[in-house]
């Protein structure tokens, strides 16, 4: 395999793009393509053989574009398809439940966990069942905060709004003095200081996206699949050169915007295409 083939991620959206940033971190000399199924967007609302067709359409896009591993941004798709995507590919494939739930055990040791993350996300009980298999004494709460993603995508996270929102969601977590508490929505970390504010700053944050970045990292080393450093990666790439990829299903402009939010700066390479037919539509 060429080692500096890009990894591959998908959300169901602009959410996604707090994973990309976390990999990128982590990973300066590698390089991504991004898929935003933001024409079927939400995800959560879809019956599971819906969200299972979609999200094997998205990795097979993927995979077609020539990737070496394949990161499921999408919590939704990371707790109710990824035996579904494995089995379409033939790349490794690393979600964002399992890597965010093995950080909060770990990091609790023990004590409460807490979970924040949309209705479809919580509804499935993905991250108690994950946590569980780590260590069955540890208790999880799980909390659905729908409006931090509105608040987020409009730049709101750290606004009066924010807060009165965080305030009414968290408050009472104070009370159950959690060892930890996991972002487990795409969206949340933008929203990281005032969530941190809401429930105690005592109180360790994790970032599933950053969790599964980590282990990516550690896969590629395992699997020597890290990229070589070529003259043009000696240095710190920036946030959405033109190395990166970005493709969305729908509304460019206003993915690109968000991403600015998001990232601080827009994407240099945008596209839209059709996954299921992968036909690819116009450049911006």
């Amino acid at each position: 395999m060429d080692l500096n083939l890009p990894i591959g991620i998908f959300d169901s959206g602009v959410g996604g793009l707090t994973v990309y940033r976390a990999l990128h971190e982590r990973l300066p000399n590698e390089h991504f393509v991004y898929l935003g199924d933001t024409a079927r967007v939400p995800y959560g609302t879809k019956s599971l053989s819906t969200i299972e067709r979609y999200a094997v359409e998205n990795a097979k896009f993927l995979e077609a574009h020539g990737i070496k591993l394949l990161v499921v941004a999408c919590n939704t798709a990371s707790a109710l398809a990824l035996p579904a995507i494995r089995a379409a590919v033939g790349v490794t494939v690393v979600g964002v439940i399992g890597p965010g739930a093995r950080a909060a055990a770990k990091i609790a040791a023990g004590k409460k966990v807490a979970v924040l993350a949309t209705e479809a996300t919580v509804q499935s009980g993905a991250y108690a069942a994950a946590i569980a298999r780590i260590d069955p004494s540890i208790q999880v709460i799980e909390r659905a905060c729908p409006l931090f993603v509105a608040l987020a995508e409009e730049g709101w996270g750290e606004s009066e709004v924010a807060r009165a929102v965080a305030q009414e969601y968290l408050s009472d977590l104070r009370n159950e003095h959690p060892g930890a508490l996991v972002l487990g929505c795409t969206h949340y970390p933008i929203l990281r200081e005032t969530i941190g504010e809401a429930v105690g700053a005592e109180v360790p944050l994790i970032d599933s996206g950053a969790a599964a970045a980590a282990e990516v990292q550690t896969l590629l080393e395992s699997k020597q699949l890290s990229a070589k450093q070529s003259e043009r990666d000696a240095h710190e790439r920036e946030l959405c050169d033109d190395l990166d990829h970005f493709y969305v299903t729908d509304a460019a402009e206003r993915f690109a915007k968000v991403a600015e939010r998001f990232l601080g700066t827009a994407p240099a390479v945008l596209e839209a295409v059709e996954v299921w037919g992968h036909d690819e539509l116009k450049t911006y």
